[in-house]
């Protein structure tokens, strides 16, 4: 078995389209929604869907660290509930750090990465993902299933 992960790299997200322009403007602005007052570390996402509604959200934590959600899941959670049968066509992720180290894009933790890969197997389509800062490198996966080539699913 060979796995192959295609990943564009871009040295700011200005170099993409004005549409993926848009989303990150959200994602960047659900930023400040985060409640993360435990690792003051916090993260944007939003969605682009097939008829191009966009939800944002941000990661949610709680004193007790388990109980926490991440942006990515939260905003998956909304565009599932709130536009029922549509399909997701771009995610964005962005954050913000305590620290300032907002020059390399961040990717999704493994939980997160399961729940994107479910959400494709549910929509039957590929999902492209933008990972980005707010002002520095852009990682561009057009499908974001290759972040996670060996998922867990019943499907097989």
């Amino acid at each position: 078995m060979k796995i192959n992960i295609e990943i564009t790299e871009y040295s700011s997200h200005e170099e993409l389209s004005s549409k993926d322009q848009e989303l990150i403007a959200i994602a960047i602005s659900q930023l400040k929604t985060s409640h993360s007052p435990y690792s003051n570390f916090s993260v944007g996402a939003s969605v682009r869907l097939e008829n191009d509604k966009t939800w944002g959200g941000s990661n949610q934590e709680n004193s007790s660290y388990p109980v926490g959600i991440c942006a990515e899941r939260v905003v998956l959670s909304v565009a599932s509930t709130q536009s029922k049968g549509q399909s997701i066509d771009t995610m964005v992720v962005v954050y913000s750090d305590p620290k300032g180290n907002h020059s390399l894009p961040l990717a999704p933790c493994g939980m997160c990465r399961q729940a994107i890969r479910e959400q494709t197997f549910r929509q039957k389509k590929t999902m492209k993902i933008i990972l980005t800062t707010k002002h520095g490198k852009t990682l561009v996966v057009n499908n974001a299933d290759d972040l996670l080539p060996l998922s867990f699913t019943l499907e097989r």
